[in-house]
């Protein structure tokens, strides 16, 4: 059990380095700089290509206002009705009437055009060419585009397409040009320009209102302040200010019509009566001065004249009942018809009924509302079916009304029926000349006092209609606006500078995310408690595939040779107490350097006066022959299987303290032989001679030839190469480790080179010796160049164009 915890090492602390965060997202800068410069560019060509939109506003003010003749005329005083006045006003302002009227007021027959390199544009107002209409029907005429090229001052050119066919054709100036059912003629301007070319294509109304009703907006600016903004978008801002100023003034006028239709119909009824009671009054009148004529009479009593006057009274009051009552069915149509609104008031005929004033009112405004809804909702939707339901509810309850006091004037009527009895019986009382004569006087009162109540009513309906004003007043015309709103170029920019900085950045991390390989001892360190021996720089110069000029430590005093050093240097405090140390150099696969390193430190071990050999024990694909330039005819292979004796083998080489043993011929069973006991006689012979014996072995990862070996080593080295070994390669030595029970394990990191994008941003904290974690003292001498220890040659920056000329 102490055994086990033995080799479960603790991994060290490590804690998060922002500075590091901030150099490995700044390593690739010029990622990011092209994936900016491509989103701008992008941002450019968008911004090129895109039709530019500008847009234009003017307000009204909502108001009811009303003259001071109206005022005094209190019962013919019109009022705003429903609940939803800017609502009904917005309503009407976007519909599809008052803005065909509204380009109606426009010169909107031809639109002309200029065509770019990139697009088409409009160029209203401007008319470049007199066109003049010959033939033209709304219904049926030519709706492509026509492009026009002046020839000369006499003639032009026409190109027009006909179905598929494109067709060309010369024109003079002034004569008839007919293109399908339409024909027209150009006026000569005098001046003409090869190089000029215009498009143009004539319209009707119809074909503008989707255009405006696409880019309308209407709303009330502040709560309850009553001020509507408008606004149009548009391509061509002085056809976006002209439309919503055009569409101010019609709604102006429609509102001011919409009021005085109200009183218009009120006289159309009052006329209605008054051509019949006209010819009653004369023919009273004619009747009583012939009646008067015949029978000489002079003048009645004042008995049969207050008779006369006070039936004159009840028959008039009953004529305006009956009037009252004819009102009322008018009014009761009009709520049983289905109609935009109820133009019609009990008050036309002196009657104020202010509960029925007030149905109708709300009926104006649920109908009102529903006609806003059926713009944005279907017939059948659930919004719709309760307020078809509420519109019912108020027509039953103001027909049920209008029953009650149409019942309660018939009453009346009838009261006054019999007023009327009780005064007659007097008259029949009179003399027989009396009696008739008070007749006709009673005839002629009756008609000519109401005639002159319906004359004054008719005068007071058209005193009102003159003094009606509109509803609404434009506070603010619009003014056309060359600034675009869309797009918008500095929110794209910027936009896209965003963009490019996350796409530089996202793609910085996301190879960060995919790199499945180590690059520095702080990810080894994070993936396990081997303690790293150190770390060997990347050989300056590109290496040959048998290592040869590095074998000649040709740059002693590079930063290469010097991080070889410090591995040196931390070995030898390894097995510090025995004389001879055997140690052995492995890795997970293939091609991760450890014969680089086993050479490299053999190499340098010998410098110090260490007796050093190298044996190749890799037997099956061991390249050290080619290192020292010998034949592996005769190696460790043959030595194992009694071909030869341990003297044979051993080679001595051009350095001093260094001889080797090459692998010999690939024998068909490598593993055995380099279990069997003459293996471990040949190393406790070599321990006798030599201080150091470097075993370079095959990758414990592929095959494992090197697990005798590695159980009976001083010192165990396993190689990581940077940007070559995946994170799986460091936790193989400690596996190793806890289940063979080595305590002698490290790392070294073999062909290091600072590549900041796929450094680790942690930072490993040392505190010595802690929980069987062992650190060694060593650099990766990163940031020591240019400081005069190291005879590196600086790299060439590529900005530097002095290389071009020496290469030259």
């Amino acid at each position: 059990m102490e055994e086990t915890e033995k080799f479960q090492r603790k991994l060290p602390n490590q804690e998060i380095d922002y500075f590091k965060i901030a150099k490995v997202l700044l390593s690739r800068w010029y990622w990011i700089l092209a994936s900016v410069t491509i989103t701008v560019a992008l941002s450019y060509t968008y911004i090129w290509y895109t039709p530019k939109t500008y847009s234009t506003s003017g307000t009204l003010k909502a108001e009811e206002k009303k003259s001071e003749v109206s005022d005094l005329i209190t019962s013919m005083a019109t009022t705003e009705r429903g609940p939803s006045k800017i609502q009904s006003i917005i309503s009407v302002l976007q519909s599809r009437n008052v803005i065909l009227s509204a380009i109606k007021d426009m010169d909107y027959r031809v639109s002309f055009y200029i065509s770019g390199r990139v697009r088409t544009s409009e160029i209203y107002p401007t008319k470049p060419l007199n066109i003049q209409l010959i033939k033209f029907d709304s219904l049926n005429f030519y709706r492509g585009i026509i492009s026009y090229k002046p020839l000369n001052k006499r003639s032009f050119n026409l190109t027009y397409n006909v179905g598929k066919k494109e067709i060309t054709n010369n024109f003079a100036y002034n004569s008839p040009v007919t293109i399908g059912n339409t024909s027209f003629n150009i006026k000569s301007s005098g001046y003409f320009d090869h190089n000029t070319v215009y498009l143009f294509n004539f319209n009707i109304p119809e074909d503008f209102i989707g255009r405006v009703q696409s880019g309308f907006r209407a709303g009330e600016t502040g709560k309850n302040t009553n001020i509507i903004g408008l606004q149009i978008t548009d391509s061509n801002p002085q056809f976006a200010a002209d439309v919503l100023n055009n569409i101010m003034k019609e709604y102006v006028i429609f509102d001011r019509v919409q009021k005085a239709q109200s009183a218009s119909q009120m006289i159309d009824f009052i006329d209605s009566q008054l051509s019949f009671l006209s010819s009653e009054v004369k023919g009273s009148e004619k009747s009583i001065e012939k009646y008067k004529n015949k029978t000489k009479i002079l003048d009645v009593s004042t008995a049969s004249s207050s008779s006369a006057t006070k039936s004159a009274e009840i028959e008039t009051n009953k004529s305006l009942l009956k009037i009252q009552i004819i009102a009322l069915d008018q009014l009761s149509s009009q709520i049983t018809r289905e109609k935009d609104n109820v133009t019609l008031s009990f008050s036309t005929v002196g009657a104020t009924v202010p509960a029925l004033d007030a149905l109708i009112a709300k009926l104006d405004g649920l109908i009102t509302e529903r006609t806003t809804l059926l713009k944005d909702f279907t017939p059948n939707s659930y919004l719709l079916h309760d307020i078809n339901q509420s519109i019912l509810q108020v027509k039953l309850t103001a027909l049920n009304n209008i029953k009650a006091i149409r019942l309660g004037l018939e009453k009346n009527i009838a009261y006054l029926d019999n007023q009327l009895a009780l005064v007659n019986q007097t008259i029949q009382a009179l003399p027989a000349a009396q009696r008739d004569l008070v007749s006709l006087q009673r005839d002629f009162e009756i008609n000519d006092k109401v005639y002159s109540f319906l004359s004054e009513k008719k005068l007071e309906a058209q005193i009102s209609r003159a003094g009606i004003l509109p509803g609404a007043t434009i506070i603010e015309f619009a003014q056309p606006n060359f600034n675009s709103v869309s797009p918008d170029e500095h929110d794209i920019h910027r936009t896209a500078i965003i963009l490019g900085l996350a796409v530089g950045l996202g793609l910085i991390i996301l190879i960060r995310i995919l790199n499945p390989y180590i690059y520095d001892k702080e990810t080894i360190e994070s993936l396990t408690a081997i303690p790293i021996l150190g770390v060997i720089r990347k050989y300056p110069e590109p290496v040959d595939e048998n290592s040869r000029q590095v074998l000649a430590l040709s740059k002693p005093k590079s930063i290469f040779a010097e991080s070889v050093r410090s591995v040196r240097t931390n070995l030898s405090f390894l097995a510090a107490e025995k004389s001879s140390k055997v140690i052995c150099v492995t890795s997970e696969v293939a091609g991760e350097g450890k014969s680089f390193v086993a050479v490299n430190l053999s190499s340098t071990l010998s410098l110090i006066d260490k007796k050093v050999i190298l044996i190749a024990a890799d037997l099956r694909r061991s390249r050290l022959h080619k290192t020292f330039h010998v034949p592996n005819d005769k190696g460790l292979s043959n030595y194992l299987a009694y071909q030869c004796t341990l003297d044979e083998i051993i080679i001595h080489s051009d350095q001093e303290n260094l001889d080797f043993i090459i692998s010999g011929p690939v024998p068909p069973n490598p593993s055995e032989l380099l279990h069997t006991e003459r293996m471990i006689s040949m190393i406790a012979d070599l321990k006798t001679k030599y201080d150091i014996i470097m075993i370079d072995t095959a990758p414990i990862g592929l095959v494992s030839d090197a697990i005798p070996l590695i159980r009976m080593s001083d010192i165990n080295v396993f190689v990581i190469r940077s940007a070559k070994s995946k994170f799986y390669a460091a936790t193989v030595p400690q596996r190793i480790a806890q289940e063979y029970h080595l305590d002698n394990t490290v790392i070294v990191l073999n062909a290091y080179e600072e590549d900041l994008l796929h450094a680790r941003y942690y930072t490993t904290k040392f505190n010595g010796d802690s929980g069987s974690s062992r650190y060694y003292y060593y650099s990766d001498y990163s940031g020591y160049s240019g400081s005069g220890y190291y005879l590196d040659d600086e790299k060439e920056k590529w900005w530097n164009i002095r290389k071009w000329f020496k290469s030259k």
